[in-house]
């Protein structure tokens, strides 16, 4: 915290508040549902921080084969994802910190599952193109940032790629759970067509 507030110092303009330029059916249903028991104190960027803290907890489960407890801290993190956006749209409390950092948060946690669940389940060329994907947007959102001061918020492409990858892990720990070889086979298929779509979202950042 101590890293961030120091940034926070140096850079306020990326922790002013802007208003959403579109707020999608989810938002709503969220805003309705699971963000009415959220007080207004807590911000998208603290939600983004607890998804960062909670994925060593998930690293951990994984590394020590705890799938019946990891599935669930694996899921509450990935479940901040939907929460932070739909917080900062709905709230118009959007910021060039959370466009920027929200992402990193979202490859911590899905580059510790592809190393100890998709090289341990899977082909290791499958785990190399989602890790090598991975670290490829974040070397462009980095050279953005660094070199042409942008920051760019995840297009909806990116977004349906952090989904499908969130629901291969879960049927992957599930099928580990329950011994259910078939669901290996659908998460498989999930983690191929997120590929498809994590190179469309390049493409649409003009990469």
């Amino acid at each position: 915290m101590k890293i961030i507030n120091r940034f926070a110092t140096r850079h306020p303009d990326y922790f002013v508040y802007q208003k959403a330029p579109e707020v999608y059916p989810h938002d709503h249903f969220l805003k309705w549902t699971l963000l009415r028991f959220i007080p207004y104190s807590i911000s998208p960027n603290t939600m983004t921080m607890v998804r960062v803290c909670l994925t060593p907890v998930v690293a951990w489960f994984m590394a020590t084969h705890n799938y019946a407890v990891g599935i669930i801290v694996f899921v509450l993190a990935a479940l901040t994802d939907a929460l932070d956006g739909s917080m900062a749209r709905t709230r118009n409390q959007i910021t060039k910190f959370g466009m920027l950092f929200d992402p990193f948060a979202d490859k911590f946690l899905i580059g510790v599952m592809i190393l100890f669940v998709v090289f341990q389940n899977y082909d290791w060329r499958l785990g190399v193109a989602l890790l090598g994907m991975e670290i490829l947007v974040v070397i462009i959102a980095l050279v953005g940032e660094v070199r042409f001061k942008t920051v760019r918020a995840a297009n909806i492409w990116g977004k349906i790629k952090m989904i499908l990858q969130v629901l291969a892990v879960f049927l992957t720990l599930a099928g580990l759970i329950w011994n259910a070889t078939s669901l290996f086979t659908v998460a498989a298929w999930l983690f191929g067509v997120a590929i498809g779509f994590a190179i469309i979202s390049l493409f649409a950042h003009g990469v």
